[in-house]
């Protein structure tokens, strides 16, 4: 007697090559973690991409930052899971030499992307000032070719910028702390809605078993994330893995979640957001 067996649905599922990301989509990657009846595949893209790509729908799951989610919740929910939180810490001013916070207001400042995260902090904490779009890894080697004097650093960036002589003049995600008493959520992970509710909390399940599978096996998760590591020795790699991935990234908390709101709240009344945010979880 013949069985049929039930058709697999295709899961797309998008995320950027840095170590952190890789190091918590590892488990589904790898098949460490299945779902009965899903096939996930997955597409590395750096997030600045994603973000545009997100708004058109692209992806079934996909890493955003989170000044992205507004302009993509008629589509997408935030899953429960997937965040990458800064406590105290977070993206950076950095440049060739020592300016005062009043004094880098002044500058123009080379930024990874307007929808990053990073950038909405940055207008947050010096609104109206003058940016130019420089792709993320490219920021310090620009600012050391003299073609800036000052910029924005994310990813693995912020713990090598000393070793090129830069001065770090804000960290971003400190500043945010000492205003709101909140950790920075700088990026999270959204769902597509028409997948419908069992399929999206079953995809957020699969994804928390995921990182947890990854902190639960840490060596091997890292030493596949490496390959993803851009300048990082593993020292280095572990360390900037453990300031992403951590208990906040397998439940945000409800600081974390209050400060999901609160970032866009402030940026939408700021006039940089122009949609009214609302955050829905999975």
């Amino acid at each position: 007697m013949s069985t049929v067996s039930s058709p697999v649905r295709e899961i797309t599922v998008a995320h950027s090559p840095d170590s952190d990301d890789a190091f918590m989509f590892y488990g589904l990657a790898t098949s460490k973690v299945r779902v009965p009846g899903l096939k996930f595949s997955h597409t590395l893209c750096d997030i600045e991409t994603l973000n545009r790509q997100a708004q058109d729908g692209v992806y079934d799951v996909t890493a955003i930052s989170f000044h992205a989610f507004p302009y993509i919740q008629e589509n997408y929910s935030l899953m429960s899971c997937g965040g990458s939180v800064g406590d105290g810490y977070g993206p950076m001013l950095v440049s060739t030499r020592p300016f005062t916070q009043d004094e880098i207001k002044q500058k123009k400042i080379a930024v990874p992307g307007k929808l990053t995260t990073a950038y909405l902090a940055l207008e947050l904490f010096a609104p109206g000032i003058q940016v130019e779009v420089v792709p993320f890894d490219q920021i310090i080697p620009q600012i050391l070719e003299g073609k800036h004097e000052a910029g924005l650093i994310i990813h693995e960036g912020q713990l090598t910028y000393d070793k090129s002589g830069l001065h770090r003049v804000v960290d971003l995600g400190r500043w945010w702390q000492k205003v709101t008493g909140l950790p920075l959520p700088l990026g999270g992970n959204a769902i597509r809605r028409s997948l419908g509710c069992e399929t999206m909390a079953s995809v957020t399940h699969a994804l928390h078993e995921s990182i947890q599978y990854a902190i639960d096996h840490r060596e091997e998760a890292l030493s596949y994330a490496m390959q993803f590591a851009r300048d990082l020795d593993m020292q280095l790699a572990d360390k900037f893995v453990g300031m992403y991935v951590n208990e906040r990234t397998l439940d945000y908390g409800d600081d974390g979640r209050e400060a999901v709101r609160r970032l866009l709240d402030m940026g939408h009344k700021a006039g940089i957001i122009p949609q009214t945010p609302r955050v829905e979880w999975v």
